[in-house]
């Protein structure tokens, strides 16, 4: 009876936080637990040949990831009177494999104050240009091995200011964000981050003063969803390259839902300062979501990359790793082509399964690779697998 009493005592003081208090004024308020897990097992992964001559093949794999979206976290908001509220959110990742401990807060993170002015809030956030591609990009996972992320944006991960160049999908960490009110479905957002690298620089030391902006307009009614961004990276070019550098990204994108199908697609151009000129990457998706009957469902889309161009030989990024840029070479190709379709089973409202094939295709110059594969492989090659994927929200 005892080990009973103390178990209902536990579950009460995690449970009550959760309850909004039943006052409607100033100072109630409600905090919530929310989270969810996705684990994703490719097998028959075929990475291509090695970058090394003579090397041969690299060998034909199966790997567990745990993304994309894989936390758990907490949020809440308390009211302040007058319109005003006092809201918080700690994200964390959640792998249920066990291998990816990057601590609290990790992911969306941010104490704020909203009311009829809309939402200012200081934390770890996703970039008004990543939150308004990501209803656009249809069929495509953020990351995982179904995800045109690296085609499209170079990369998607939690960025320190001034890390990680190549990348034009971020979770921005140091970030001040401003979210307007819903104009009629159109709505605005910005974000700016602090120059946290600057601490410790010399002021006359070239880009010493990293910083992101980031802007970005939505639109939402019915079925129609349009969005377009535009985000700029401020001294990220390092000491070896121009001073005051600017990197610029924009994207366009629109997804229409008709009946049980959803449509979407977007393009991006984003554009590096390097010694010398600029170098320029440019995308495009377009995907479908079937709700075919039931719990039955089908996904599929096509996305590419095209050439580089610009500054030729010029590098941005880590070659064959995340943020991977293939050099502009003059009369080569350096794009690629991304080929994915999957059966879905909906469980449930909170529950999904998947099933389905990706396919590969680089151009003789350039040599990306399927998400959650970093290994250096030789231009040209092909890469291909066969993925199962389960996720669950709360």
């Amino acid at each position: 009876m005892q080990k009973k009493l103390i178990a209902a005592a536990i579950g009460s003081a995690f449970a009550a936080p959760v309850v909004a208090s039943a006052a409607d004024g100033a100072g109630s308020s409600t905090v919530q637990v929310f989270g969810t897990l996705w684990i994703e097992y490719a097998v028959n992964v075929k990475q291509g040949r090695s970058a090394v001559p003579g090397a041969g093949d690299l060998t034909t794999a199966d790997f567990l990831q745990a993304t994309p979206y894989s936390e758990i976290g907490i949020k809440g908001e308390e009211r302040l009177g007058g319109g005003l509220s006092a809201w918080f959110q700690c994200a964390s990742t959640a792998d249920v494999r066990g291998e990816s401990q990057n601590g609290w807060c990790s992911r969306n993170s941010a104490l704020g104050l909203k009311g009829g002015f809309g939402s200012v809030y200081i934390g770890n956030w996703d970039t008004p240009f990543k939150r308004t591609a990501t209803s656009t990009m249809v069929s495509g996972n953020e990351l995982g091995v179904w995800a045109p992320t690296f085609l499209l944006f170079g990369d998607a991960t939690t960025d320190a200011v001034g890390a990680n160049r190549a990348s034009f999908r971020k979770r921005q960490n140091n970030s001040i964000n401003y979210d307007s009110p819903n104009f009629g479905g159109f709505q605005v957002m910005g974000m700016f981050s602090s120059s946290q690298p600057s601490t410790g620089t010399l002021d006359n030391q070239p880009n010493n003063k990293p910083r992101i902006w980031s802007l970005g307009l939505q639109y939402s009614a019915g079925p129609l969803y349009v969005s377009g961004a535009y985000e700029e990276h401020r001294d990220y070019a390092g000491a070896a390259g121009p001073s005051g550098s600017k990197d610029r990204g924009w994207h366009v994108g629109a997804s229409y839902t008709w009946g049980p199908v959803r449509f979407g697609g977007l393009y991006t151009r984003q554009k590096f300062d390097v010694p010398g000129g600029d170098v320029t990457a440019k995308a495009w998706h377009a995907g479908v979501d079937w709700t075919i009957a039931g719990p039955h469902g089908l996904r599929a889309s096509y996305t590419q990359a095209g050439n580089m161009s610009g500054v030729a030989g010029a590098v941005v990024g880590t070659p064959s790793g995340p943020g991977y840029r293939p050099a502009p070479a003059p009369g080569m190709d350096t794009g690629a082509k991304l080929y994915e379709i999957r059966y879905v089973y909906n469980f449930s409202k909170r529950t999904e399964f998947n099933v389905g094939y990706v396919r590969l295709n680089n151009d003789s110059g350039a040599a990306y690779n399927l998400g959650g594969l970093n290994a250096a492989h030789a231009n040209g090659e092909n890469q291909s697998a066969w993925a199962f994927a389960m996720r669950h929200t709360f």
